[in-house]
Formats: structure tokens, sequence, C-alpha cells
């Protein structure tokens, strides 16, 4: 019972993190896991196992409101599909001691991806209703579908940014279209890692957990989506995901190193995490501060705005 309700909290904590920013819920479970001591191959398998459910419904749901793009999801489904299962059986086929790091690799590459594209880049919009280009989608659902599987997550990191810088589509269709076409995704990795594990090392319970806690939260993170800013979130679970990766990447690829020299990289990401969280949470500001109103803790807002900077240059 204990396990169950700690794989619920790890599936609530990702659909969170998923439902608000359109991606991640793999790479944030399959993240957890790994710390906690899953092997990667029984690591993804079991996240994706219950991504079956999870994506499912949350393409009903997303279909049910109209945002869905079914001739994106046509296009991409097939290809990512063809990905998830390639990249589940060359997971599956890997040695463990050869998988963490590789996994390890993946995840740090998707989590710094995630924390620069939150904190750096607001979306763009400037070509809203152009079609996507065929020649666009598949080889986004081939790469995507491949990371999905090979690195416990990256359908929605790879997939939702691209069809979101690309402009053309609303971004309620992008997210709706992702998920949905995550069905098949999920599908077709759990597909591949039966073929190339038998089942072994994936636990029906930690599924389970995790499906449940995804289910629980999917209103939750409807409701934070509208509370907590998308960039904030971004950049903050971005970090996480980086620094987490980063030590099991350290442990993998250098044993030997000495505690003095891990505590300096590890002070050294903490840094950087907390300086790109400040920098969202100023832009996030800056973008709701009304037209001509100081930006938060600049001179003239330490002045106390304009109107005391008048009111000084009148007396």
């Amino acid at each position: 019972m204990q396990t169950l309700v700690i794989f619920a909290l790890v599936g609530l904590l990702a659909q969170l993190v998923d439902g608000s920013l359109g991606m991640a819920y793999g790479v944030t479970s399959t993240t957890l896991m790994l710390a906690a001591g899953t092997t990667p191959a029984a690591a993804s398998a079991t996240v994706h196992l219950a991504e079956i459910g999870t994506t499912l419904a949350s393409g009903a749901a997303h279909w049910r409101l109209g945002n869905v793009d079914w001739r994106v999801v046509r296009r991409i489904a097939l290809p990512g599909a063809i990905g998830a299962f390639a990249g589940a059986t060359f997971l599956s086929g890997l040695s463990t001691a050869a998988a963490a790091p590789l996994m390890s690799v993946v995840l740090l590459v998707l989590g710094a991806y995630v924390l620069v594209r939150f904190t750096l880049w607001p979306l763009s919009r400037a070509r809203l209703g152009t079609p996507v280009r065929r020649r666009l989608l598949v080889p986004l659902g081939l790469a995507g579908g491949f990371l999905d599987a090979t690195g416990g997550g990256g359908w929605g990191p790879v997939g939702t940014p691209a069809l979101l810088a690309g402009g053309r589509i609303e971004p309620r269709k992008v997210i709706g279209s992702i998920d949905t076409s995550e069905f098949i995704v999920a599908l077709a990795a759990s597909a591949g890692f039966f073929v190339g594990l038998g089942g072994a090392g994936i636990n029906p319970l930690w599924a389970g957990g995790l499906l449940i806690g995804g289910v629980v939260a999917a209103p939750v993170a409807a409701w934070i989506v509208r509370r907590v800013p998308p960039r904030v979130l971004g950049s903050a679970v971005g970090g996480l995901i980086v620094l987490t990766n980063t030590r099991s990447l350290l442990e993998a690829v250098w044993p030997e190193a000495a505690p003095g020299a891990l505590t300096a990289v590890y002070v050294a990401l903490a840094a950087a995490w907390a300086a790109a969280v400040a920098w969202s949470v100023r832009a996030h500001l800056a973008e709701r501060a009304p037209e001509g109103a100081p930006a938060p803790g600049s001179p003239a807002d330490a002045a106390g705005g304009p109107g005391r900077a008048r009111a000084g240059a009148a007396e």
C-alpha cells in the first residue's frame, strides 16, 4: 500500500507538470523513478504503461473541448509510434550499466531544453493559422518517439515546443494534438518494451500508482495553469531535471570523483537554476506590467514609478 501511495504521488507531481506545460510527464516521472533506484528500461516501460491510460483520458478531454487538430495527429502519430517502438527495443537490449548513463544524458538534454526554452523565449504567434508542413511532422514524430522511449519521456518536450515555435497552430491545439497522438506513441513503446523485456522489471503496481496519480492531478493541473505562470514553472521543473540527472550521470561515469568537486558542481548548477527561476519571474512580471509602467526593480520603480518622478520634476 505504501508503494502504491508513493508512485501515486510521483504520478500526481508528473501530471501537474505536464498539465501545466503541455510536456514533461515522462521526463519528470522517469527522473523520480531513477532517483529511487529503478533500472532505466523498467522505469521507461512502467511510465509508458501508465501513459496509455493518462494519455487516453487526456486525449478524450481535449477532443471534447475541440483542442485537437486531427490532421496533425494523423501525420505525426504513426512516425511517433515507429520511433517509440524502435527506441524501446533499443533500450531493452542495453545492459543496465550502459543504459543508465545514456538515459541520464537524454533526460539531462531534455531538462536543459525545457529550462532554456521557458526561461528565455516567450511564445510567438506571428504565423498562427498557417498549415503545418508534412515534411516537418514526419521527422519530428520519428525523433520524438525514439527519444520518448529511450529517455523515458520526450514526446512533449520535442513536439510541443517545435509546433509552438512554428506559430502555425493555436497553443491549445498544439497541446491537445500532442497529448492525443501520445496515446499511440505510448502503445507502441509499451509493445516494444514487452518484446524486448518480456515483462521483466515492469511492475503493474507502480504503473497503477502513476496512473491513479495522473488521473487525480488532471483537474488540479488545469487550475495550476491558470494560477502559476508556465514560464516560471518550466524554469523550475527544467532545473530540477537537470540537477537530478547530472547527479545520476556523474555517479555513473565519475564514481571516483572527490566529494568536494561534486559539491562544487551541484552548487554551481543550483545557483544557475535559482538565477533562471528569478529571471523567469522578473520576465513574467514585466510582461504583466501595464504599458509605460516601470519593470520591477528598475530605478523608476525604486523611485516610486513615473508618477513620483514627474512630481519630483514639478517641485
